[in-house]
């Protein structure tokens, strides 16, 4: 049996938010394994920098890292210029940066300051980083955006109400930017990841794996490595005809 081709980003230019750690440090290394060129913005400054000079090591030129507060809505706008200055223009945005802050909390129990930073990163941020790019991707005539969401919002999981609430936005802002951005020739679709093992999940009890694993079609522990050919096809010229979806990859926790 003849196996298909790997997922090319061959000559693709991709900005990444949220890039430094986790999901995104796993997008940013697979998109240039991928032989895309990725700026990726973040608040991990060491971090960031250290990611770009370990892939830059292995093939020059293939990263950069741009300080990116994504509560920040200038800080949006600058670092996603210079992205597109820097790559020379942008045929994919990567919406990945988020924060949960509202974990293990009743709903009663979450600050008024925790919602409004939830929302204004996992939200707002995500709003504005695809309004800054906009004009590149379409420019580009290919643009493709990718907005990580989460399958808590399909579920309803409990305490953990901003974050859930801050999700379920970006299922709704993908369908909405779709229809809007549809005439330049963008796409814009999401992925809706289960509880998946990285560094921001580390708080997770115990219980709440188990509650997972139990449900999963596929009873093992999520890791990034699952995310990353979907994202890949998602930013491929193979999408072209696929836009305004939200692709849960859980496996199968949650199912359409």
């Amino acid at each position: 049996m003849t196996h298909p081709p790997e997922i090319s980003l061959a000559g693709a230019r991709v900005l990444i938010t949220g890039g430094a750690r986790g999901l995104g440090e796993a997008f940013v290394r697979a998109c240039v394994a991928a032989g895309a060129r990725v700026a990726f913005g973040d608040v991990l400054h060491e971090r960031g920098q250290a990611l770009a000079a370990e892939l830059c090591a292995k093939r020059a030129d293939c990263a950069k890292y741009l300080p990116m507060d994504l509560s920040d809505p200038a800080a949006i706008t600058e670092a996603t210029v210079q992205a597109a200055q820097w790559l020379g223009g942008l045929d994919g945005l990567v919406n990945n940066g988020a924060v949960t802050n509202s974990g293990g909390k009743p709903m009663e129990d979450i600050s008024l300051d925790t919602w409004d930073r939830v929302m204004s990163v996992n939200v707002r941020g995500t709003w504005l980083a695809t309004v800054a790019a906009r004009p590149w991707l379409k420019a580009s005539g290919r643009g493709r955006v990718v907005n990580l969401a989460s399958d808590t919002a399909l579920w309803g999981a409990p305490r953990l109400m901003a974050y859930v609430a801050s999700k379920g936005a970006v299922m709704a802002m993908t369908h909405a930017m779709a229809r809007e951005m549809g005439a330049d020739g963008i796409t814009v679709n999401a992925i809706a990841p289960g509880l998946t093992l990285v560094e921001a999940t580390e708080y997770v009890p115990e219980a709440r794996h188990r509650f997972y694993n139990d449900g999963r079609a596929i009873q093992r522990p999520q890791v990034p490595a699952d995310l990353l050919a979907p994202v890949l096809f998602l930013l491929s010229e193979g999408s072209a005809y696929v836009t305004g979806q939200v692709l849960p990859v859980n496996g199968g926790f949650v199912m359409n």
